[in-house]
């Protein structure tokens, strides 16, 4: 037999819209008597009907969090981080009092696929939608973002990014935590240049991907600084010292072997990220080349292996987890949003033993 609200009220000696009350936490209701509608919820075993909630509510108990890949540590951290603020209390007790559903939409990288995936939580009428990482620069799928976006807005959605800038119209934006990657690429490429590097390869992320543009625009910052600009003390084009490719270890790995193929006489790689950086390594290792003694490798994002690679890599910190935890406690509107709803988490360098020679005089 089906347990309907209207038993959980009988039993907890309430009306049914004290119960709806509870469930939905969208009114305030005293400790007491939501302790006996919690405690009649258990005793009957009552499943709230999300779907017939959601057409009274203005939104359901659905939570996204999208990632281009959850395998990726750097978006599974701050996925998990997130979940953590979305779940509920906290308390253990398994009730069904104002928790959330946090659903991982996985969209491959794909633009089209972050577009229906929102379709999807439009539909469900979610609560909240955090997006995470860099997003897409393509004009069309920005207007299509801020559009679908807003409507989501419109509708009692909440939207936080994570790891990414707002959109041009950022107007539907609860807020939006954007990362340092402009000024943590350039204070990497800065430590090499003071070793005494001059001609360093980069291993860039995907084109069209705001993470890889600003990464890549805080390195060259330093290099013009230093007085290696696209031509390079040496005559070496940095243009020809730069190869894009996914974030992935295999891209790190073949995009090494041909920037040691264009220019030979490198002393250092920079990877868009640790994990492309430790391809980097094994295709410096597999040249018979040493790591720092004949080239220096460096990362970004300081996943939890990078230092325990060998040598340790020298990379910069990004507070993943600190980050997604805020998203979700924004997303659940547990925590005010930042002034101006846009925040900047800084990068911290943090320098290990892949780098160092050679410094010269």
């Amino acid at each position: 037999m089906t347990v309907t609200l209207a038993d959980v009220a009988a039993r907890a000696r309430v009306s049914p819209a004290t119960v709806s009350r509870v469930l939905n936490g969208n009114y305030p209701v005293a400790a007491s008597t939501r302790e006996r509608v919690l405690r009649a919820v258990d005793d009957l075993d009552y499943v709230l009907n999300g779907p017939a909630s959601s057409l009274a509510a203005a939104t359901s108990d659905l939570v996204g969090i999208l990632v281009n890949d959850i395998a990726d540590p750097f978006f599974g951290i701050m996925a998990g981080a997130a979940q953590t603020q979305i779940g509920g209390p906290g308390d253990g007790s398994g009730r069904a009092g104002g928790e959330k559903l946090a659903v991982i939409c996985n969209t491959g990288g794909s633009p089209e696929r972050e577009l229906t995936y929102l379709t999807l939580l439009q539909r469900q009428r979610a609560a909240a939608v955090v997006l995470t990482g860099g997003a897409v620069e393509n004009a069309d799928h920005q207007a299509a973002m801020a559009a679908k976006l807003a409507k989501m807005a419109d509708a009692g959605t909440r939207i936080v990014f994570c790891g990414r800038p707002p959109l041009p119209d950022g107007d539907a934006l609860v807020a939006a935590l954007a990362f340092d990657n402009r000024g943590g690429g350039r204070r990497l490429t800065e430590h090499l240049i003071s070793l005494g590097h001059r001609r360093i390869g980069y291993v860039a992320g995907p084109l069209e991907r705001t993470t890889t543009r600003h990464r890549l625009e805080g390195h060259r910052e330093a290099l013009r600084a230093a007085g290696l600009d696209a031509e390079g003390t040496e005559g070496t084009g940095q243009e020809r010292l730069t190869v894009h490719g996914p974030y992935d270890r295999r891209s790190g790995y073949e995009a090494t072997l041909e920037i040691l193929r264009r220019e030979p006489g490198i002393t250092a790689v920079v990877a868009a990220n640790d994990t492309v950086a430790l391809g980097a390594c094994a295709a410096v290792r597999d040249q018979g080349l040493r790591i720092p003694q004949d080239i220096s490798v460096a990362g970004f994002d300081d996943l939890p292996f990078s230092v325990d690679a060998v040598p340790a890599l020298t990379t910069v910190r990004l507070p993943l987890f600190e980050a997604g935890a805020r998203a979700g406690r924004l997303a659940m509107g547990k925590e005010d949003p930042p002034p101006g709803g846009i925040a900047t988490i800084a990068a911290e360098l943090m320098i290990r033993g892949s780098t160092a020679p050679p410094r010269v005089g």
